[in-house]
C-alpha cells in the first residue's frame, strides 16, 4: 500500500494507567496501519486492550491515571498525537468517529436524538441549525428510522433503533474512519445482522474506513478485510482474512478458533483455552501468552520479534524458530 492510501498510521503505541495499586499496562507496543476503504477487526479476549486503543486513537484517555505514548499517530497525515485541543475537536465526528460499546448509555436522555445528530452536524459543517436538523432526520431516514421520529427521546427506541441512531450520529459528516466498539453486543440475533448490513452499506457508500472491535470471528468474516489478533496490549498475529482464517499461525489464534462450537459435531466437547488472561500490573516476561501455551518453552520468556509470513501476514511467536514447527487447526 503507498503512503498516500493509508488513512491511519500508528506505530509503537503504549497506554498505562497509574494507579495507587500499581501500574496497569493496558496497551504494549500496538503498531496499526489502515488503508483507505479498507475494514479491520480487531479480536481478543476481554482484557486485551482492544478498546483501550480505540480510545487512545480518539485521544479520550482520562488523564490521569492515563498516560499514552506513542511514536506516531497519524491520521490522513495529520499529527493527531501533537494536536491542540482546538483542532482535536475538529477531528474528532469529522474525520474519525466511534461507535461506543453500549447504546443504552451513549446517548443522552435529556435532548431528543434529532438534535444529537444535529449537533454533529451543526458543529462540523458550514450549515445553519435548521439545515443541521434536516440533515439529522435525513441520516435517520438512511439508517432505517422514520424521519419523524427525529423528535423523540432516546427512552422511546428500542435497543437496535438506539443503535441505528448512535450510527447516524457517527457517521452524519462522514468521517474516513469509524470506530465500532461492540456494535451488536446488547442486540438480539435478527437485529445484529440488520446493523452489520447497514453499516456494510454505508461504508461502500461513503468509502469509510473501519476498525471493527469484536469478540465474534463470525462478524469480522462477514465485515472486515483484514484481522488483527490482540493478546495483552499487543497483536500477536495479522493478516487478511484468508490469511489469518486458513493460515492460521499464532497459537492463541489458534486457541480462538479451536474453542468455537462444531457445527458439525453438535455433541463435540469445546476446547477453551486453558488459564486467563494475564494481569496486566504483572505480564509475563516474554510471550504474554506463554503460560498458557501448548507449545511454550524457555525460550518463550524471551522478548519476541514480529516474523513476516509474507507482505500481508505477520505472527509474533518465537517458535517459529524451531526446525518444522507449525501448529494444527481442528477442522470446524
Amino acid at each position: 500500500m503507498s503512503e498516500k492510501d493509508i488513512v491511519l498510521d500508528l506505530q509503537n503505541l503504549k497506554v498505562r494507567f497509574e494507579t495507587e495499586d500499581g501500574v496497569v499496562y493496558a496497551v504494549n507496543g500496538m503498531d496499526l496501519k489502515l488503508e483507505k476503504g479498507k475494514a479491520i477487526g480487531l479480536v481478543g479476549e476481554t482484557g486485551a486492550g482492544k478498546t483501550t486503543t480505540a480510545l487512545a486513537l480518539l485521544r479520550l484517555v482520562p488523564d490521569p491515571p492515563g498516560v499514552v505514548e506513542c511514536d506516531k499517530l497519524e491520521l490522513n497525515g495529520q499529527d493527531v498525537l501533537n494536536m491542540g485541543i482546538h483542532d482535536l475537536e475538529k477531528v474528532r465526528g469529522k474525520d474519525i468517529s466511534m461507535i461506543f460499546q453500549d447504546p443504552m448509555t451513549a446517548l443522552n436522555p435529556v435532548f431528543t436524538v434529532g438534535d444529537q445528530i444535529a449537533e454533529s452536524i451543526f458543529l462540523h459543517e458550514n450549515c445553519t441549525y435548521a439545515e443541521a436538523q434536516q440533515r439529522a432526520v435525513e441520516m435517520l431516514e438512511l439508517v432505517g428510522i422514520p424521519g419523524e421520529r427525529a423528535t423523540e427521546y432516546p427512552h422511546q427506541f428500542s435497543g437496535g433503533m438506539k443503535q441505528r441512531v448512535v450510527i447516524a450520529i457517527a457517521l452524519a459528516c462522514h468521517p474516513q474512519l469509524l470506530i465500532a466498539d461492540e456494535p451488536t453486543t446488547a442486540l438480539d440475533v435478527t437485529i445484529q445482522a440488520q446493523v452489520l448490513d447497514l453499516m456494510k452499506n454505508l461504508r461502500k457508500q461513503y468509502q469509510t474506513s473501519l476498525i471493527m472491535i469484536t469478540h465474534d470471528l463470525g462478524i469480522v468474516a462477514d465485515i472486515c478485510d483484514e484481522v488483527a489478533v490482540m493478546y495483552a496490549g499487543t497483536i500477536v498475529e495479522k493478516g487478511t482474512l484468508e490469511d489469518v482464517f486458513n493460515h492460521t499461525k499464532h497459537p492463541y489464534t489458534e486457541g480462538l478458533f479451536n474453542s468455537l462450537p462444531n457445527i458439525n459435531d453438535r455433541k463435540a466437547m469445546l476446547t477453551p483455552i486453558k488459564g486467563l488472561m494475564p494481569d496486566p500490573t504483572n505480564l509475563p516476561e516474554g510471550c504474554p501468552f506463554h503460560p498458557r501455551c501448548p507449545y511454550a518453552n524457555e525460550d518463550c520468556k524471551k522478548p519476541q520479534v514480529v516474523r513476516n509470513i509474507s507482505d500481508t501476514h505477520y505472527v509474533r511467536c518465537g517458535a517459529y524458530d524451531r526446525p518444522g514447527f507449525h501448529i494444527e487447526r481442528k477442522e470446524r
